[in-house]
Order: C-alpha cells, then structure tokens, then sequence
C-alpha cells in the first residue's frame, strides 16, 4: 500500500475550508462517492460498535426542504450529496449481538467465544449507568465519522462542510425517521467549491502551536 506522504496530508488540510458555496454545476462522480461512502463505513466507534446510520441525500426536491431546516444556508441545496449522520436512540442487545454475529463471520471465529465481550458491552450500554446518556455517547461516535468523512474527502478533492446548525427534529419528520428508533445529529454537504467562494483563499485562523500542543 502506497501511503500518503506527510506533505500531502498536510497540503490537503490546508486546501480544506468550510464551504460556503458549492459549484451547482459539479457533481461527484460514481467512483469517488462509492470511495467517500466506504470511508464513512471504515470509520472507527467505540467497541466497534456503529451507533450509526448514513443517510445520503442526492434528490433536489427533498435538499430543498433540509435547506429550509438548516437556518436556510445555501451549502444543503446547492451540493452534489448532502449526508445526514444518524444515531440509534438507544442501545439494545439486538444491536450487539449483530455485531458480535457479523465479527465472527469476518473473523472466521465462532459467536460463542466472544460471549463474555457481548455482555460486557450489554452491561455498560444497555443495562449500565451509560445507558442513561446513550445517546450522549453515540453522538460522539457519530463525530468521529465526521471528522473521518472530512478528512477523507480532502484528501480526494471533495469539498464539505459540516453543519450543527440545522433542525435535528424536522430532519427527522423529512427522512422519516420519527419512530424508527434513529435520529439525526449532524449533517454534512459535500461538493466542489464554486470559483466566486471568496472564504475558499481565506487564510485558516488557528492558535499557535505552542497553545495547542503539550509534549510531555
């Protein structure tokens, strides 16, 4: 495997801004969304666990009514795909025990063996005092996908932009989501830049190292 070179992680970082304005005319190709979708699959969580759903939004009609719920900015309805980052609500031993039957099927290893790990994971999520903030908890792990994505997507090109600033619960009504046991955390258009986006040479304000950085 060919790695990517410290200059060009760093390079890509840099070129990457929030977006303020997409190129309506651009879309993302097959292959690189089919790339930028595996990223999000690859994503770590906590046990291993993906509290998460994806939910891709490539149709006009349905951006249009996301954008209205997302204090109208622009960045939802003019982009090539605009992925929702979905949560479970609660944890359940349904859920584990898929992921213990799909690591054993991977794996080659036999569900059984890894008894004593479900019910670890049981008695801290689903029966233990985290079970109280689940949600809390699978919120974070539905960050670490954004952050996975992000990153991911400059590394190939692809312009996003993170978004808080949206109606989690009209999101939820407009995906179908209500009752489903799923809803809606963040969301994250993605795109090409559109050459009149003056933020896109704006130089990146952070701290300095010195403030940032501890080495002990």
């Amino acid at each position: 495997m060919e790695n990517c070179t410290p200059e060009k992680l760093i390079q890509s970082l840099e070129w990457r801004y929030a977006t303020k304005k997409f190129d309506v005319s651009k879309k993302i190709d097959k292959k690189t969304w089919a790339a930028l979708e595996h990223a999000l699959i690859l994503s770590p969580s906590s046990y291993g666990l993906q509290p998460w759903k994806f939910v891709v939004v490539e149709n006009q009609a349905i951006k249009e009514k996301l954008k209205e719920n997302s204090w109208n900015q622009t960045q939802v309805a003019d982009c090539s795909h605009h992925v929702v980052f979905v949560i479970k609500e609660k944890m359940d031993e349904a859920h584990i025990t898929k992921f213990i039957e799909q690591t054993a099927k991977v794996r080659g290893a036999d569900a059984a063996s890894m008894e004593g790990y479900k019910q670890m994971m049981i008695g801290d999520l689903v029966k233990g005092d985290r079970s109280k903030v689940i949600s809390e908890w699978a919120a974070r792990q539905a960050y670490i996908a954004l952050g996975n994505f992000m990153t991911s997507a400059a590394l190939i090109g692809v312009d996003t932009c993170p978004l808080e600033g949206i109606n989690p619960a009209k999101y939820d009504e407009i995906l179908d989501l209500v009752g489903s046991g799923w809803k809606t955390v963040c969301a994250c258009p993605a795109g090409y830049r559109a050459a009149d986006d003056k933020y896109s040479e704006a130089p990146k304000v952070r701290f300095e190292a010195k403030d940032l950085i501890v080495h002990k």
